[in-house]
């Protein structure tokens, strides 16, 4: 919440300053619609889809296997003795424990799927960004905005940032 509130005041700022109103220059682009027609992205975006699809049967897999064991356990379970017992709920916990493990390692915040979308999507998203500015000094344009709404400020000209101007206005200095 709060970073959409610091993105709406950079924008309302950029977009009010009484300074430069007439004579700034924005642009929109719908990144969905940009990446969708890049082979590349298509391409980078099903590999990661095949090997997301294969990670989640194998840990589907795993659980399965635990519910199996679980299942068997709870038939069997008094016709076991108590040291029988413990082994096989032990079995089970590390079994469960396993693909839990496994959801971590593939799919966790440093999981091999974000090491896989950023080795396949950055190279491809830095050449967009990079199109994206010369576009935007080709043009004379002061910022560019994303109409997908999921990545906002694009592109904004050195010069439209007023940071330190509302630090000065607050009292700090920089």
């Amino acid at each position: 919440m709060k970073k959409y509130f610091v993105i709406f005041v950079a924008v309302a700022a950029i977009l009010f300053s009484s300074a430069n109103v007439s004579a700034q220059r924005y642009a929109f682009v719908d990144m969905e619609y940009i990446m969708s027609n890049i082979p590349a992205y298509e391409a980078a975006q099903e590999q990661l889809n095949q090997a997301s699809e294969q990670w989640e049967q194998e840990i589907q897999s795993v659980y399965a296997d635990v519910e199996e064991l679980y299942k068997n356990y709870q038939k069997e379970s008094v016709f076991l003795s108590g040291e029988m017992k413990t082994q096989r709920e032990n079995e089970i916990i590390e079994l469960e424990n396993r693909a839990k493990q496994l959801q971590r390692q593939y799919f966790g915040p440093e999981g091999e799927l974000v090491k896989r979308q950023e080795a396949l999507l950055q190279p491809i998203q830095e050449k967009v960004s990079e199109a994206i500015r010369s576009v935007a000094d080709r043009d004379n344009l002061d910022a560019v905005f994303d109409m997908a709404g999921n990545l906002g400020v694009l592109y904004v000209k050195p010069r439209q940032n007023i940071s330190d101007e509302i630090l000065r206005e607050l009292g700090f200095s920089n």
